[in-house]
């Protein structure tokens, strides 16, 4: 294992912050899959996953069982996680700019299809040089743009550990939930082995969902860029240039902020061990992979489920359950007056997420339920 330190531009006098990368493998070797754990800081259940997978991969390598490189990035976001305000902590927005930490990342198409880099002229009729033109490209451009905020240095150096990888996890959670995905439609037939290991009970797709969250960042260039070079140069173009989609990408949400347990971790990391496996990153025989546990469904299909007024929130259904049209999932009590309101679902699918709230203003969103056809456009995350 080779530990890398990257230092963060510092945000004031007397402070200076590091992220830290774990490297098992030897640099360079293909496949390379990057994991990262917390981007949301209070997302915890990503960090034990890592403490577990930092162990497995060790053996690994102490084993000579890795092929590919596999880059761990235990704490990915350094500055949430010191974001403490009277015993809670505030890891999802950076208070001195309000921005999420999972969003804005670079909108590599538009870097590389700039005048002066247009990357039309460094593709050729190889596939494989053009994977590799188009990784150090998306570098370069990395380059051309320095930080100059605490915040954008972390986004910096996040993309440069992540722009060249195969397949990308990024490891969150929501605030009570089960465990589903969130990844673009290119990326789906990578993913679905891991999906089937781990669980997953909704796996929700939507090419660009809004905001340019990292994963989408890595993932997205790839068909946007065989887009934009549509557009400009031609199908033909296209065609006697070629590369694939360079990046499988994904969002793992893992189950809820308070599932920070050895048995779910060590699960999990297992899981994902066995996901290297099939992918090549590690030797052995692939694992069979068990069936799904879900469909995967379009984000724009998902019902968020709202308050319709303010009082006490009980749920009437859990993570994970399968729902129908009607049913009833919550209901919003105002304790003054007796008046009870069900929260009803309007679609067939899975309870994927709720609030952790037991209180709810008016308008909450109180839960998301995975419909199978789509309901909303534009931008599909919360905030």
């Amino acid at each position: 294992m080779r530990v890398r330190e990257h230092p963060l531009v510092s945000q004031s006098i007397g402070t200076q912050r590091t992220l830290t990368s774990l490297h098992f493998g030897q640099a360079g070797a293909q496949p390379k899959v990057l994991i990262q754990a917390s981007l949301h800081a209070d997302e915890l259940p990503g960090m034990l996953v890592a403490h577990h997978l930092r162990k497995k991969l060790a053996d690994a390598e102490a084993q000579n069982l890795l092929v590919g490189e596999v880059v761990l990035v235990p704490i990915a976001n350094p500055i949430g996680l010191n974001q403490t305000v009277m015993h809670s902590q505030l890891g999802r927005f950076e208070l001195a700019s309000g921005e999420n930490f999972n969003r804005l990342y670079p909108h590599f198409a538009e870097w590389l299809t700039e005048p002066d880099h247009h990357i039309a002229s460094q593709l050729g009729g190889d596939e494989a040089a053009n994977v590799t033109a188009i990784r150090s490209a998306m570098h370069a451009a990395l380059d051309r743009h320095p930080p100059t905020t605490e915040l954008a240095s972390l986004r910096h150096h996040l993309m440069h550990l992540a722009c060249d990888a195969d397949v990308v996890l990024d490891l969150h959670c929501d605030f009570e939930a089960a465990l589903h995905f969130y990844t673009e439609p290119p990326c789906l037939d990578t993913l679905l082995p891991l999906a089937a290991l781990m669980g997953t009970r909704a796996v929700l797709l939507a090419n660009g969902s809004g905001g340019r969250c990292f994963d989408e960042a890595l993932s997205g260039v790839w068909w946007q860029l065989r887009d934009k070079l549509v557009q400009t140069h031609g199908d033909a173009f296209v065609q006697a240039h070629p590369f694939p989609q360079g990046c499988a990408s994904v969002t793992v949400e893992l189950r809820g902020q308070t599932d920070v347990r050895h048995s779910l971790a060590d699960a999990d990391a297992t899981a994902i061990m066995a996901y290297l496996v099939h992918l090549g990153v590690l030797t052995g025989a692939a694992p069979e992979l068990p069936p799904m546990a879900c469909e995967p469904t379009p984000l724009a299909g998902t019902q968020v489920l709202t308050a319709p007024h303010a009082g006490v929130l009980t749920y009437l259904r859990e993570p994970g359950e399968d729902i129908s049209t009607g049913d009833v999932v919550a209901e919003v009590i105002d304790p003054l007056t007796g008046q009870t309101t069900p929260i009803c679902a309007t679609v067939d699918g899975v309870l994927y997420a709720r609030h952790i709230v037991r209180w709810a203003t008016t308008g909450l969103d109180v839960g998301k339920v995975s419909g199978h056809r789509p309901l909303r456009s534009g931008y599909l995350l919360s905030a």
